[in-house]
């Protein structure tokens, strides 16, 4: 059993690149993989590896830069390895959004626990955001929420402008660092009533029950897992080959869908040497799963 982590922080950071081989070490020599970003403003990351390599991981982490606690932080369980690889990168901002923040502009009074959280989504007047992207909203979402439509995350505040600025804004995302940002850029246009769910969605969905629950559908998550329900067990979606979207079980009874080649979303996208060339890599997989080997272009990780 492997312990999934994720993490943020809004913190200062120098010597940037000097950090990201220390940190690229750190998690090699304790067999972590994930993704690790740091940026000027703080980290941001989601990593995996035994529970005993995860807490040493995340003590050498909080030494290294001087914090006692993350702004926020999720675990959840996977029985596989649910990342490739270990990565470290450097970005401008650790959420792109053209928008740089500290911790001191973050308001805890308007981070909602899920209990909290329900009551105000219920409330008729209240605006509730999905500040993910439109792909993750299809795999699931919140009763009466809205999704921007947003593909690129910079291009959010344009859709941030046109609401009016009164009524209650309940935003939410996967762990709570997108709407972050969003919360701090709506506070300097002049919004008063806004709210973000604590934790995000993966915090929701292990803290409530289903039968209290106000979520539809499934949580996409960006590794190997590709969904999460509720109590964070794994859920039913996998990747589409040639598209990396998820897609369900009723997706794969489309006929445009093809293992390993298409779906519905990339079937009349794709040139016919693209499939060629992925029923190709598909057909190498299946030889080596009867031989008993790995494929190299192998996308499984049960």
């Amino acid at each position: 059993m492997f312990k999934v982590f994720g993490f943020y922080k809004f913190l200062k950071i120098k010597s940037l690149k000097k950090k990201k081989i220390f940190l690229q070490k750190l998690l090699v020599s304790n067999h972590i993989r994930g993704t690790l970003i740091i940026a000027k403003e703080g980290l941001n990351g989601t990593i995996s590896g035994s529970i005993k390599d995860i807490n040493k991981t995340i003590k050498k982490l909080k030494s290294l830069f001087l914090f006692k606690q993350f702004d926020n932080s999720n675990e959840s369980k996977s029985k596989f390895k649910p990342f490739h690889k270990p990565k470290v990168k450097i970005k401008k901002e650790i959420v792109p959004m053209n928008l740089i923040i500290n911790s001191n502009e973050r308001n805890m009074e308007t981070h909602l626990d899920p209990k909290e959280w329900n009551k105000l989504i219920k409330n008729k007047d209240t605006h509730i955001i999905d500040t993910r992207k439109p792909f993750e909203y299809k795999v699931g979402t919140f009763k009466k929420s809205v999704n921007p439509n947003v593909t690129n995350f910079r291009d959010f505040p344009k859709y941030l402008n046109k609401l009016k600025k009164n009524n209650p804004v309940a935003m939410f995302c996967t762990g709570g660092i997108r709407c972050e940002k969003t919360s701090v850029y709506l506070k300097k246009k002049g919004f008063k009533n806004i709210y973000q769910l604590n934790g995000g969605i993966l915090n929701y969905l292990l803290k409530i029950k289903k039968k209290d629950s106000l979520w539809k559908g499934e949580c996409f998550v960006f590794d190997n897992r590709i969904s999460l329900k509720h109590g964070l067990k794994l859920g039913s979606y996998s990747i589409c080959s040639g598209c990396r979207k998820p897609i369900s079980s009723k997706d794969k009874r489309s006929n445009k869908y093809e293992e390993g080649v298409s779906c519905s979303n990339c079937y009349d996208k794709l040139t016919e040497t693209q499939k060629s060339r992925f029923r190709m890599r598909q057909s190498q997989i299946y030889k080596a799963k009867q031989s008993g080997k790995k494929y190299i272009f192998q996308k499984e990780f049960k």
